[in-house]
């Protein structure tokens, strides 16, 4: 693909003057996939401040970037105008401490979590590495939480914790959300399988049905958070909430963590990966508005549209 002057020229000036950007799909607080949430969840993690740019916002620099860099996929890490690559590269990067390094950052923690694992779960896990060859069992929490475990050859840079004989790999933003977490074998009427408890874990995000949130709000002792699109808030406006778009996330992403919020939408189920992805900031009252702004307007306030 033949980059057009102008485009070229746009790209140059965002990498001039932002030391850091990273180009992905969704926004750093609002990813829109699984790649660039674990770019994105990385660099959150390291850095306050650097620029995501949305490029399914744009069609041009999603296909223009692209063309810049001659690398084919999305997310891209740029550092001082300079290509670092991609989820994997930057992934790798972090867990052995380059990243750190390039960005002028303390080398991570790399001391290996005290975690439990039960009889049960370690006679599990014998039998699953029995078949294994030369893979390793692997331990992934992510920013909400979500632990998946899976088997690959060691890369010789994970954290290696040790419990009731099973050594478990991790990278290292891994290992500091493990600490003290006790993994069992239960048997549930979905089937049978590894949990995890996890002291670290934010409390689940809690529903709300508008009865007790019209309570609250008498009291003065929660915040709604309306995630909305602009139509739909000029139809049916809820009268105090804060909105969450792309200009104020990073203001309500630095609320106090202890602070109540609720979140409201049409039906109440976008809200709810709103709800999900702050419990993943490490917000520990997050309530989702059950119906959304609809059972308000049924049961609360008939004087709002439905729509």
């Amino acid at each position: 693909m033949n980059l057009d002057p102008a485009l070229r020229s746009r790209i140059d000036s965002l990498l001039q003057q932002n030391r850091i950007v990273l180009f992905m799909k969704g926004t750093r607080h609002a990813p829109r996939c699984g790649f660039s949430a674990g770019t994105a969840g990385i660099l959150n993690g390291l850095l306050d401040d650097y620029v995501s740019v949305d490029v399914l916002a744009d069609a041009e620099i999603r296909e223009g970037i692209k063309a810049y860099g001659n690398w084919p996929t999305i997310p891209q890490l740029y550092v001082d105008g300079e290509l670092i690559g991609g989820a994997d590269i930057v992934a790798g990067m972090a867990n052995s401490g380059e990243l750190h390094d390039l960005l002028g950052l303390p080398k991570p923690d790399r001391t290996p979590p005290t975690i439990t694992i039960t009889d049960a779960a370690a006679q599990a896990m014998r039998a699953g590495l029995a078949d294994a060859g030369n893979a390793a069992l692997h331990l992934s929490i992510d920013a909400r939480f979500q632990a998946q475990f899976f088997l690959r050859e060691a890369e010789g840079h994970e954290v290696r914790a040790n419990a009731n004989g099973i050594d478990v790999l991790m990278d290292t933003t891994t290992a500091q959300r493990a600490r003290g977490i006790v993994i069992d074998w239960v048997d549930t009427v979905q089937g049978s399988g590894l949990s995890i408890t996890n002291p670290n874990a934010p409390p689940a995000v809690q529903p709300l049905d508008v009865q007790a949130l019209k309570a609250r709000l008498e009291r003065r002792d929660i915040t709604v958070i309306d995630v909305r699109p602009a139509h739909d808030r000029a139809t049916a406006p809820f009268a105090g909430a804060q909105v969450l778009d792309e200009d104020s996330v990073a203001r309500l992403s630095a609320l106090p963590k202890d602070q109540p919020l609720a979140f409201l939408c049409h039906h109440g189920n976008s809200s709810r990966s709103a709800a999900e992805h702050f419990r993943g900031l490490g917000f520990r009252q997050v309530f989702n508005v059950e119906g959304g702004i609809d059972a308000w307007s049924r049961q609360i306030d008939p004087s709002i549209p439905r729509y």
